[in-house]
């Protein structure tokens, strides 16, 4: 079965236009063009229509879009770990639904309010299982302990400053700067700094993190906010950097 291009746009929600466009960046090829010159889209061009338009949704720019389904040759498994993201981010939104539910009910009656109710979904250690299946429990347990120690303020100036970083590369790629450009290894010396406070920043580490900002949609995510390819120049860079330095 195959669907035309103007059908395939309608049931998406999106346009012709678009799609064609990511046709011309390679992210989706029609199976077919008719001899009137229409493009139809089988039941392998849906899928894959699915998974760019999951990405999309997740805040990923065209470029790291076409990173990541170059290294996902596997359908299936790249629509299992979509379905994972997906539903972890609604566990978490529920929780934070309820958090500010409960918050508004209370303050409202006059109650007195529980740090953990107010705070439920929007803790760091959703990602303790990942973290110890990457690095180790050691380095989650090393990490946990760290951030438990820092006050708000302390906290808030962490996280401060990785925002600046990644605002740096963001405009290192609107300047048009290498990833092995001295500008943009100054940056990188930044973020492995910043790395540092938690885990010790090997070579291994540091280049596998790096393919995991473009490699994981999450991340990729708070890059590509400050301009399509950040994640993608921030890999590219660690690299470097850690070949030259680690």
């Amino acid at each position: 079965m195959e669907w035309s291009i103007q059908e395939i746009a309608r049931k998406a929600g999106t346009t012709s236009r678009t799609l064609r466009h990511y046709g011309e960046r390679g992210l989706l090829e029609p199976s077919r063009i008719g001899a009137n010159g229409y493009r139809y889209y089988d039941q392998a061009a849906l899928v894959r229509l699915q998974r760019i338009l999951l990405l999309r949704e997740l805040g990923l720019s065209l470029p790291a879009i076409a990173e990541v389904l170059k290294g996902q040759r596997d359908p299936s498994a790249a629509l299992r770990t979509h379905l994972l993201l997906l539903e972890q981010e609604r566990e978490r939104i529920g929780r934070q639904i309820e958090a500010v539910r409960t918050t508004l009910h209370k303050t409202e009656k006059g109650e007195e309010l529980m740090a953990e109710e107010v705070f439920d979904g929007f803790d760091h250690t959703r990602y303790e299982g990942e973290v110890t299946e990457r690095w180790g429990r050691e380095a989650y347990e090393k990490g946990d302990r760290w951030w438990r120690s820092l006050d708000a303020e302390g906290k808030k100036a962490f996280l401060d400053e990785q925002a600046g970083i990644a605002r740096d590369f963001g405009q290192a790629v609107r300047d048009g700067l290498a990833a092995d450009s001295d500008e943009v290894q100054a940056i990188v010396r930044r973020q492995v700094a910043w790395l540092s406070a938690t885990a010790t920043p090997t070579k291994e580490y540091v280049i596998g993190l790096g393919r995991m900002y473009v490699d994981d949609p999450r991340f990729t995510a708070n890059y590509d906010k400050h301009g399509e390819g950040t994640a993608i120049l921030v890999r590219d860079a660690m690299a470097v950097y850690a070949e030259r330095n680690l």
